[in-house]
């Protein structure tokens, strides 16, 4: 979920851990490319105009600064990440956000307009591991979607980090709530 340079450290909406979490990924679809995961997919935030997501006073629920500009570096994959995108590992990217305040990897589509619920079915996917930055925002979204969409749905907090204590609490009550499994603890934001 969106291991993208805005994301960590020295980005517009930097997440402390991002760069950590980052690594930590790529080495998870390293070791499970081919063995754990069958198809592993990434997401990103891909920012043309999405109105009022963007402003210069953010309540950093529904609105932040400006990030993730499609085109712009602070969009593209966090470079401890990108290789493994560059390496084929990851089957398939889902870009969402382009014209409105997306969080859920669910609101989005690959280059040929695809959504992920779609393609994950098309291949006979049912249970879905998420991880990724930040847990109490994309990767909160996102899990829930999965799960709503029926998918059996696990969040790997070892592999995720989230913005602040307090959000990070009720995300995890909220997973308990719908059901997602989740496995390893989630690292506290540095």
């Amino acid at each position: 979920m969106d291991v993208q340079n805005d994301f960590c450290e020295g980005g517009s909406v930097p997440v402390a851990g991002g760069a950590r979490i980052a690594t930590a990924i790529a080495d998870l679809v390293d070791q499970s490319a081919g063995g754990d995961y069958q198809f592993i997919v990434a997401t990103r935030d891909h920012h043309i105009d999405p109105g009022s997501h963007f402003s210069s006073n953010p309540d950093f629920k529904d609105s932040f600064p400006v990030h993730c500009v499609a085109g712009g570096e602070g969009g593209e994959f966090h470079p401890n990440f990108a290789p493994t995108v560059a390496d084929g590992k990851v089957h398939a990217v889902f870009f969402k956000g382009a014209h409105s305040a997306s969080k859920s990897g669910f609101e989005g589509a690959d280059a040929d307009g695809t959504s992920l619920a779609d393609w994950l079915r098309a291949r006979g996917v049912r249970d879905v591991d998420v991880v990724g930055i930040a847990t109490d925002h994309c990767v909160r979204a996102t899990a829930l979607d999965a799960a709503a969409a029926g998918f059996s749905t696990r969040v790997r907090l070892d592999y995720s980090v989230g913005v602040a204590p307090e959000t990070i609490a009720s995300t995890l009550d909220d997973f308990r709530q719908a059901g997602i499994e989740m496995s390893g603890e989630t690292p506290a934001p540095s």
